[in-house]
């Protein structure tokens, strides 16, 4: 199971990362690979160094049971240490897995872009990229025409204004405030300009939290501070487009 609102479970086959955008300046992923590490769980002995871990490529083979697997919620399954093979031995597990479907998130767009215009992309998996900022908005570029059941984009932890969005070839974003001790606020209307535009461009949209700042703008637990944009829950899914097999 996870805790992640928008998934059902998290499947990380690496661990660890670097950081390469300001979204990545209080990355939960990483408090939480150092907490593990304090407990002694030998899988994070070295911290949030990346890492591939060998052994976790069967977990989802145990599962029969048709499941939304959030693939690396500890990691970037693109980083620039990641080996193809072992990204190969990956997507090997996905294809031979087509009762389950698996949500690939990163915020290295341009890596994904290079190995999936020369890789098969499994019919059951959902490619995305994190746009946290206006800064790095262009990522949506990068992904809008791979050939993916479901593109999405995760504007979270929002941390700025994105401005006018185009998100043609795009099915899926998600929105969200930081959370952790050192969050930055995000304000309602940058969280109102995505569901509008959503909404205008016929794109799912998911509002997953306010995170540690509220709607009101003050600090505190962000269970208090709850998951209403503007009195109402935005928890829409996208369609998956089906692909044609020739």
């Amino acid at each position: 199971m996870s805790k992640i609102e928008w998934t059902e479970a998290n499947w990380n086959p690496t661990i660890g990362c670097d950081k390469v955008s300001s979204g990545c300046k209080n990355c939960y992923a990483e408090v939480m690979a150092k907490r593990l590490q304090a407990m002694g769980n030998m899988d994070y002995k070295d911290g949030f160094k990346f890492k591939m871990l060998p052994h976790r490529l069967k977990e989802p083979k145990q599962n029969k049971k048709p499941t939304l697997y959030f693939v690396n919620s500890m990691s970037d399954l693109l980083h620039e240490k990641m080996d193809y093979n072992f990204l190969d031995s990956i997507l090997k597990v996905i294809k031979e897995t087509p009762q389950h479907k698996y949500q690939i998130l990163t915020k290295r767009p341009q890596r994904m872009r290079k190995y999936f215009l020369k890789n098969e992309i499994p019919k059951n998996v959902w490619l995305g990229t994190t746009i946290e900022s206006n800064k790095v908005k262009s990522r949506i570029d990068l992904i809008r025409d791979l050939d993916a059941s479901v593109k999405w984009i995760s504007c979270e932890p929002l941390i700025s204004d994105l401005g006018e969005l185009d998100l043609n070839g795009i099915d899926w974003v998600i929105t969200g405030g930081e959370s952790g001790v050192n969050a930055r606020p995000m304000k309602e209307e940058w969280a109102l300009n995505i569901q509008k535009q959503c909404k205008k461009q016929n794109v799912a949209f998911f509002f997953k939290q306010w995170g540690a700042w509220g709607s009101d703008g003050i600090k505190r637990n962000k269970k208090e501070n709850g998951a209403l944009l503007k009195g109402k829950i935005y928890h829409a899914y996208p369609k998956e487009k089906k692909k044609i097999v020739i």
